[in-house]
């Protein structure tokens, strides 16, 4: 009954596309070295130490996958031509598909480096659906020269599978009544953000594909992994009720540091700078993003506010957003009068911290991060703090505003 149920609460009138740049990184690569076309190519961490990123198709029939450590993957593929990755390339791209969805779709949510989905419900009373996506797909690749898939479905979880079916450079469409004839013989990996740890339970349980998850009960599916069981459940069932979020570049989490007596002390705002970046740095990945701009306000003793801003290659690492706060700072306090407060943001902000890390050559930095962050998830925010942050107590009192917008 559940499952009639919500069946019949999925909107079957929607249509959502899932974009998705085949091997991105590598394609960026080809197209800044065309010698690099048909080779095996590997983009991460250029030492035995380092971590895949990224491979070709050529690398993947050797077994190489993401997050494989680079020697495994040099192992397996030995001809391979291991490129270390390039952020701010692969940062310059994706803004590119970005900006070219944007003028074309009516909703779209960027849900990583180089991932979309568009809402285009009701475009087949002006425009056949698969045709419009046909045409957007065929003008991101003109426009830039990257392969793209896509996928058209009536949500996102059916959409993004059929992407990853069409894949390599393909697209697909699967209408409703089609669904569970679409879904059902594939693995149950297919489903996304179905992990590792369910997927081996699962597997233990003798469910290999989604016709068999679908047909388990969803009542024992929520005593076996709770609310999570549920979704998984309603996604083996081709059911998906979540909305395409419209993206927007103002996307941030900020903090705001008010001056109880205005100052004109800048060796403090520059510490007070770095420390407020730390902290909305940390925030930022916990929530498993990156940023790909920073702003740094002030305002002045006369309520005059100022801002600038900055767009970056998308990053989650204090030192790097610190380095770009406070290079802003110094630029836009020009008129050494008082000032009453002082702000930072990130935003542009898009899924991804963990191909950032696979870029890092050397582990010890992404290590470094990932235990100070251990720590900090525990014992709070304030467990571990820079030298700067402990700095002997202003006599004037300091208010923090938060916002995520």
């Amino acid at each position: 009954m559940r499952r009639a149920n919500e069946a019949n609460m999925e909107t079957k009138d929607r249509t959502i596309v899932h974009m998705d740049m085949d091997t991105f990184f590598v394609s960026v690569e080809r197209l800044l070295n065309s010698k690099l076309e048909g080779k095996p190519v590997i983009v991460g961490g250029t030492s035995d130490r380092g971590v895949v990123a990224g491979c070709s198709y050529e690398a993947r029939q050797f077994g190489v996958s993401s997050a494989m450590p680079m020697k495994m993957a040099l192992n397996l593929c030995s001809d391979a031509v291991v490129i270390r990755g390039d952020m701010e390339q692969y940062s310059k791209f994706s803004r590119m598909v970005t900006e070219i969805i944007s003028e074309a779709a009516p909703v779209y949510e960027k849900t990583s480096i180089d991932e979309h989905y568009i809402d285009i419900t009701g475009m087949d009373r002006f425009f056949g659906s698969m045709k419009w996506a046909h045409e957007l797909r065929q003008r991101i690749t003109k426009e830039t020269g990257l392969p793209v898939s896509l996928g058209l479905s009536v949500n996102k979880t059916v959409s993004k599978i059929a992407t990853g079916e069409a894949k390599p450079n393909g697209e697909l469409q699967v209408e409703h009544p089609q669904i569970m004839q679409f879904l059902g013989p594939l693995s149950i990996r297919k489903i996304p953000m179905l992990g590792l740890k369910t997927y081996k339970l699962l597997r233990s349980m003798g469910v290999v594909n989604i016709r068999t998850l679908s047909g388990i009960p969803p009542e024992m599916m929520e005593r076996l992994l709770g609310k999570n069981g549920i979704d998984i459940w309603r996604k083996a069932n081709g059911i998906d009720f979540t909305p395409v979020k419209p993206y927007t570049e103002q996307k941030s989490v900020s903090t705001e540091h008010t001056f109880e007596r205005d100052s004109i002390d800048v060796v403090r705002m520059r510490e007070l700078i770095g420390i407020m970046t730390d902290k909305i740095a940390f925030r930022i990945r916990k929530q498993g993003k990156l940023a790909g701009c920073v702003t740094v306000k002030i305002r002045y003793s006369d309520f005059d506010t100022h801002t600038l801003q900055r767009t970056i290659p998308y990053t989650s690492f204090d030192h790097l957003l610190r380095k770009t706060a406070l290079e802003l700072f110094d630029r836009l306090y020009r008129r050494r009068m008082l000032i009453r407060l002082i702000g930072v943001r990130l935003s542009h902000l898009v899924n991804g911290t963990q191909q950032l890390d696979l870029f890092d050559d050397t582990p010890e930095m992404v290590n470094l991060y990932q235990t100070l962050d251990r720590i900090r998830r525990h014992y709070g925010s304030k467990a571990v703090q820079r030298a700067t942050a402990l700095s002997p107590a202003k006599p004037e009192a300091k208010t923090m505003k938060k916002n995520l917008a």
